[in-house]
C-alpha cells in the first residue's frame, strides 16, 4: 500500500489542519506476519526437536500443540500490527516534526526541528524484501529512558529518502547552511579491512560467547551430555595436552569466523559521501543496511583509534567528533559516530584531513612528549596493579602453610610482571599533546590509543588538575572541555608548564587572567 505523503506545508508557518497527518506504510502488517512467522518458525522446530530426543511418543501431541500456538501467535501479531498501523500517523510542520501512535494507550511525540541532530535510515532484511526502511529522527541527547528519537517504522524508501532531505534542509536553513570543501565520495570499503576485524577484542569474547551459546542449545535440546561423552572418548584416546590444544584451535576458529562475519555485517558496502549543503552520510550494512547523516556545521575534530591489534597492524579508525551524537560503549553508540572502520592508517589520516576540508591531517603532526616522570608514573601503577593480586595470593599462603596459593602468586608474577611494564612504557610513549593550526591534538592510551584533532573554536573552557605526586614530579592534567563527542578531551601528565602554555595558547585570552594571578611557571 502506498506512503500518503503529508501535504505541503502552508505559507505563514500555519500548523497544517488535522486531516494532514501521513500514514505509516500499509505493508507493515505482512512484515510483521512475517516476522513473527519466522521467530515462532525456529521456536517451533527447536522445541520438536528436543521432544523427539527425549520422548518420541510425545511427538505428534507437541506437533499439534506447537502447530496451534504459532498460528494463535501469528494471529494476535498481525491483529496488534493491523491496530497499530491504523492508529499510527505523523507529519513535518515549519517548526516540529510529530508522531502519534499507540492502541490502548495514545501518545504524541514531537520534536522541534532546531533540535533535530540525525536522520538515519535502516533497513533489516524483512523490510528491504518489502522495499521498506526504518527512518529514525534523533536529537543526539539522552533523556530518561535512552536517546530522545522519534521512530518511524516502517515507511517506504523513497518516502524515507524526501523525508530525510526535507528535515535535513529544513534544519540546515534554521541553522544557516555550510556548503562542504567538495562533495562527492571519500572512501568507499575494502574486503581487505575484514582482516582487521580478526584483531580486536570481538574475537576473543566471540570465541567464548558463541560455544557458550552453542552448549545452551545443545543442553536445551539434550545433547549437552552425548557432546561431553564425545569429548572425554577422544581425550581418552589422545593426549589432554593434544585435545587442549584441539579445544583452543576451535575456539580460536569459531572466535575468528564470527569476528569476520560481524566485521562483514556491520562495515560490508561503506561507503562515506559528502552530500551538497555540507552533509556527511555514512552508508554500510549487508543483511541490515544503515544510513547515517552528520552535518558538517556540527562537526568539531575527529578522532583516530587504534585498538592493540589493529594499531600493531598499522591500522586505525577514524570516529566524529560533533555535537549531537550520543556517545557511549555500547557497540551502537561506537558504530553511529564512526565515519571510517578500521584501515591502512594512511588511508585514515587522509580521510580525517578530507573530513575536515584541510590539506594534512592534524593527527599526523608531531606532538610534544611527556616528561619522564609521566613514564616513571605508569610504570610504577603496573608494578601495583600486579603487586595487589599477587599478594593477595601470597600472604595467606605464607601465613598458614598453603602451598598452591604460593604457586598461584608465582605463576601470576612472572608473566604478569613484564606485560605489565611493557604496557606502561608503551602508554608513556603515546602520551603527547600539541597546536597545528586550528586544532589541539592530544594522544594517549595503549590498549586503545586515541589520537583527537579538536577545533580551538569547540573549546568551552579548561580543566586542571595536580594531584599531590603531580605537583612534586612537576606534572599537570590539561582537559579541554567541549559540547561535542565525549565532552572532555585530555593531556595526562604533561610537564606543568608545557601543559598551562598548551591550555593558553589553544584559546588565546580564556586562561590569561588566571596565568597571570598563579604566577610564571605554576599550573
Amino acid at each position: 500500500m502506498p506512503v500518503r505523503a503529508a501535504a505541503a506545508v502552508p505559507a505563514g508557518g500555519a500548523e497544517p489542519p488535522e486531516g494532514d497527518w501521513a500514514t505509516l506504510d500499509g505493508r507493515a502488517v505482512a512484515v510483521t506476519v512475517v516476522l513473527v512467522a519466522g521467530l515462532v518458525t525456529l521456536a517451533g522446530a527447536l522445541t520438536l526437536v528436543g521432544v523427539a530426543v527425549r520422548d518420541p511418543a510425545r511427538l505428534p501431541v507437541a506437533l499439534a500443540a506447537t502447530l496451534t500456538a504459532a498460528l494463535a501467535i501469528v494471529a494476535a501479531a498481525a491483529l496488534a500490527a493491523r491496530l497499530s498501523w491504523r492508529r499510527a500517523r505523523y507529519r513535518v510542520t515549519p517548526e516540529r516534526v510529530e508522531v502519534r501512535s499507540g492502541v490502548l494507550v495514545r501518545r504524541r511525540r514531537s520534536l522541534a526541528l532546531q533540535r533535530v541532530r540525525t536522520v538515519d535510515v535502516t533497513a533489516g532484511p524483512v523490510l528491504r524484501t518489502f522495499g521498506l526502511v526504518t527512518l529514525r529522527v534523533g536529537t543526539g541527547q539522552r533523556s530518561g529512558t535512552g536517546e530522545t528519537i522519534l521512530q518511524l517504522r516502517p515507511v517506504d524508501r523513497l518516502e524515507a529518502d524526501r523525508l530525510r532531505t526535507v528535515l535535513l534542509d529544513r534544519v540546515r536553513s534554521a541553522g544557516g547552511p555550510q556548503a562542504g570543501p567538495g562533495d562527492g565520495r571519500i572512501a568507499s570499503g575494502n574486503p581487505r579491512w575484514m582482516r582487521y576485524g580478526l584483531l580486536t577484542a570481538a574475537t576473543p569474547l566471540l570465541a567464548i560467547g558463541v560455544p557458550g551459546i552453542l552448549l545452551q542449545l545443545a543442553d536445551w535440546l539434550g545433547l549437552r551430555d552425548g557432546l561431553f561423552d564425545a569429548v572425554g572418548t577422544a581425550s581418552r584416546a589422545v593426549s589432554p595436552a593434544a585435545v587442549a590444544v584441539v579445544l583452543v584451535g576451535v575456539l580460536l576458529l569459531v572466535g575468528g569466523l564470527s569476528a569476520l562475519a560481524l566485521y562483514a555485517e556491520t562495515w560490508g558496502h561503506f561507503r562515506l559521501d559528502r552530500e551538497p549543503g555540507g552533509t556527511l552520510r555514512v552508508r554500510r550494512g549487508v543483511v541490515t543496511t544503515r544510513s547515517i547523516s552528520l552535518e558538517e556545521r556540527r562537526l568539531h575534530g575527529v578522532e583516530l583509534v587504534e585498538p592493540l591489534g589493529v594499531r600493531l597492524a598499522g591500522a586505525a579508525r577514524v570516529d566524529a567528533v560533533a555535537t549531537g551524537l550520543v556517545v557511549g560503549a555500547d557497540a551502537e553508540s561506537t558504530e553511529h559516530r564512526t565515519l571510517l572502520p578500521a584501515a591502512p592508517r594512511s588511508l585514515a589520516e587522509r580521510v580525517a584531513a578530507a573530513v575536515l576540508g584541510e590539506s594534512l591531517c592534524p593527527t599526523a603532526q608531531p606532538l610534544t612528549p611527556h616528561p619522564a616522570a609521566a613514564r616513571r608514573r605508569r610504570l610504577a601503577r603496573a608494578l601495583l596493579c600486579v603487586a595487589v593480586p599477587v599478594l593477595a595470593l601470597a600472604l595467606p599462603g605464607l601465613l598458614v602453610p598453603v602451598t598452591p596459593l604460593v604457586v598461584a602468586a608465582v605463576v601470576l608474577m612472572v608473566p604478569a610482571t613484564p606485560l605489565a611494564l611493557l604496557f606502561a612504557r608503551d602508554a608513556a610513549a603515546n602520551l603527547g599533546h600539541g597546536l597545528t593550526g586550528r586544532y589541539l591534538v592530544t594522544r594517549s592510551g595503549s590498549l586503545r590509543r586515541s589520537t583527537v584533532a579538536l577545533r580551538r573554536e569547540g573549546v568551552i573552557g579548561w580543566r586542571i588538575r595536580q594531584s599531590p605526586w603531580q605537583r612534586h614530579a612537576g606534572l599537570v592534567t590539561v582537559t579541554a572541555t567541549t559540547a561535542a563527542g565525549r565532552g572532555a578531551f585530555t593531556a595526562h601528565d604533561a610537564a606543568a608548564v608545557d601543559g598551562v602554555e598548551f591550555a593558553a595558547g589553544a584559546v588565546p585570552g580564556l586562561l590569561s587572567p588566571f596565568v597571570r594571578s598563579s604566577g610564571p611557571g605554576r599550573g
